[in-house]
């Protein structure tokens, strides 16, 4: 069993920041492509920012120069510090990891994601 736990949300003024954490804990061997996902009232999942296994990192136009994915892969943990928020970043916030785990001794890539994590920016 593979779990992600979300924490880091909760309630902001416009312009202020917050910091998300995500992290996997379970039996796995490793974690490849991590990133992070939104989805807005009345609005579609989208996504945020995505970091690779070798530190390569993309990110949504409208939350570029904003937030900053990064990585501890001690740890099996993502983060999204968030600067400079706006009314727009309101939503539900989603981790997602790339794990392989063993099957049967047998490295298999499994999709995981963390149950959501609520970012709400209002003044």
């Amino acid at each position: 069993q593979v779990q992600l736990v979300e924490s880091g949300g909760g309630l902001v003024q416009p312009g202020g920041s917050l910091r998300l954490s995500c992290a996997a804990s379970g039996r796995f061997f490793s974690v490849n492509d991590m990133g992070w996902y939104r989805q807005a009232p009345g609005k579609e999942r989208e996504l945020v920012a995505t970091i690779t296994g070798g530190d390569s990192t993309n990110y949504a136009d409208s939350v570029k120069g904003r937030f900053t994915i990064s990585r501890d892969n001690v740890r099996n943990t993502v983060y999204l510090q968030m600067n400079s928020l706006k009314p727009e970043d309101t939503a539900v916030y989603f981790c997602n990891m790339d794990v392989v785990r063993t099957v049967a001794d047998i490295p298999v890539g499994m999709d995981y994601w963390g149950k959501g994590n609520l970012v709400t920016v209002s003044s």
